[in-house]
């Protein structure tokens, strides 16, 4: 029996156009009205997920959301469960080395804020802040207090840029952070107990779920992780190769209904 149904968001739940289908949105809503928990897992903060929630039906303190990667798992009323972030020594440390290499780059605190010292801001950054419903301040780490912790810094560009740094960052911060290529545009960087399947663990431990009564929709490398957590793992069709190689199961595309497709033929039988 599944009990909860944890969703990665974009290019998952969302299609190219960036719209939950009609068909997603019944099937979901079918598994609410069975009081199977539906809890979206995203990089993104809280702001950025709360759009999709609505359009969904989900609200209120019995309902979760995995936030920043894992970094945060929290009541779709924003009471936080379980936070784990990176303090402003490891911000300072981070920037410094994308200063140094001139990269372009974000970072978002815990109240869904984007930070940058990019004088010239990357339109990766600029739509991620869009998206999460926030503005970006521009600032350098002294212009912030000492005590400015992060959620995650992103690392951001075209995919040619970010596949050629993506094994210098990791050579460089793995040991101490989780370092993750989140999608073509985005290199994550986070606290090293951080991650999407650490968070839903967190969630099942709270909530008094077994991984087998778990199943998990994604597409990326970050979503690996609650892939490997729960007991019935579906890679989206649209998604990458190494994503598809950790799945028990492959659906169609985003564009095709993938998620209600699945949950037709695994779920409502």
């Amino acid at each position: 029996m599944i009990k909860l149904i944890a969703l990665d968001i974009d290019d998952t739940l969302l299609n190219s156009q960036s719209k939950i289908t009609e068909a997603t949105k019944q099937a979901l809503q079918r598994a609410l009205q069975q009081e199977i928990k539906i809890v979206l897992c995203s990089g993104r903060p809280l702001a950025g997920v709360t759009p999709y929630l609505k359009q969904l039906g989900i609200s209120g303190d019995e309902q979760y959301v995995i936030t920043y990667n894992g970094a945060l798992v929290e009541t779709v009323a924003g009471k936080v469960l379980s936070k784990n972030i990176l303090n402003n020594q490891a911000y300072r440390r981070i920037v410094k080395y994308i200063e140094d290499k001139q990269l372009q780059y974000y970072v978002l605190d815990d109240q869904s804020n984007v930070y940058t010292s990019n004088r010239d801001i990357s339109r990766i950054a600029v739509v991620q802040a869009w998206e999460n419903s926030a503005g970006i301040f521009v600032r350098t780490p002294d212009e912030l207090p000492a005590d400015f912790d992060i959620t995650k810094a992103a690392i951001v560009g075209e995919k040619d840029t970010l596949d050629s740094v993506e094994q210098p960052v990791k050579e460089r911060f793995s040991n101490d952070y989780y370092v993750v290529r989140a999608a073509d545009n985005f290199l994550e960087i986070m606290h090293q107990d951080v991650n999407k399947g650490s968070g839903l663990t967190k969630l099942t431990n709270i909530l008094g779920i077994d991984p087998s009564e778990v199943m998990v929709f994604g597409d990326e490398q970050n979503d690996i992780p609650m892939f490997k957590f729960a007991g019935t793992a579906v890679a989206m069709g649209n998604g990458s190769d190494i994503a598809k190689s950790h799945a028990d199961y492959v659906t169609d595309t985003n564009n095709k209904d993938g998620i209600a497709k699945a949950l037709n033929k695994l779920l409502f039988k």
